[in-house]
């Protein structure tokens, strides 16, 4: 008899006593969650990152003045990359729901900032056949709990219909924060950081990350897709700072 009905014939034999006798702990720890989940909301109800507006993380308001955010159109020279861009300057509503993505647990604001990364994309009409995300040492990744760049380029790659590869870069060595570092520090930091798996070979990639500063992290990306054979390295990333 297939292994499959043994599982069936056996699964079929537990009394209705005992079938809820197994799922009822369960069921119960699952209330309880969701109770403990509704205290916190009660006692710290979430606050939008933009105008601390309270229960949402993200108002209507903050996002009309991003959709009324300009874009950028100036593409920035950065070797070895084929070109570079971002959507905005890193300030106002942009910065906040950038840094509300990236340092106060708000995963959702990679939906609206996505959608603009991929309207963007539509204005430079790059020949991009795959969308790659700035990785996460599986450190700092467990520690966030996300890698923000990779929700951006999920968003991304949805709304232009190309495939999005999150495990094409991977950090060989867990890197100091960028943040507070001067240029060539930080283009020290990133030296050799990353490498690129050969699945790249012969294709265009686009490359997201959230902020760009001096290029440092990007350069260093697109060094490892190039030497594992992709044919050219856009990017592309929500906003530029000032070093």
């Amino acid at each position: 008899m297939p292994n499959g009905s043994i599982l069936t014939h056996q699964n079929n034999n537990i009394e209705p006593q005992e079938a809820q006798a197994r799922t009822e702990p369960f069921a119960s720890r699952t209330k309880l969650r969701k109770l403990f989940a509704l205290g916190v909301d009660l006692l710290f109800p979430p606050r939008c990152a933009g105008c601390g507006r309270v229960d949402t993380d993200w108002c209507s308001r903050c996002q009309r003045e991003i959709d009324h955010t300009p874009y950028i159109i100036d593409v920035i020279a950065l070797e070895p990359l084929a070109a570079l861009a971002a959507t905005g300057a890193h300030i106002g509503k942009l910065r906040q729901a950038v840094h509300a993505l990236k340092y106060e647990n708000t995963p959702k604001l990679a939906v609206p900032l996505g959608e603009r990364l991929a309207a963007h994309l539509t204005l430079l009409e790059w020949p991009i056949d795959t969308v790659i995300s700035v990785p996460l040492h599986t450190s700092r990744r467990q520690q966030r709990g996300y890698n923000q760049s990779h929700l951006l380029s999920e968003i991304v790659a949805s709304i232009v219909d190309k495939p999005c590869w999150p495990d094409a870069i991977e950090r060989q060595r867990d890197t100091r924060p960028q943040v507070g570092l001067n240029r060539q520090q930080r283009q020290a930091n990133m030296a050799n950081a990353f490498t690129a798996h050969s699945h790249i070979g012969g294709h265009t990639a686009l490359l997201i990350d959230d902020v760009y500063t001096t290029g440092a992290t990007l350069s260093g990306c697109a060094a490892a897709l190039l030497s594992a054979g992709a044919s050219a390295v856009y990017g592309l990333t929500v906003t530029a700072a000032n070093d």
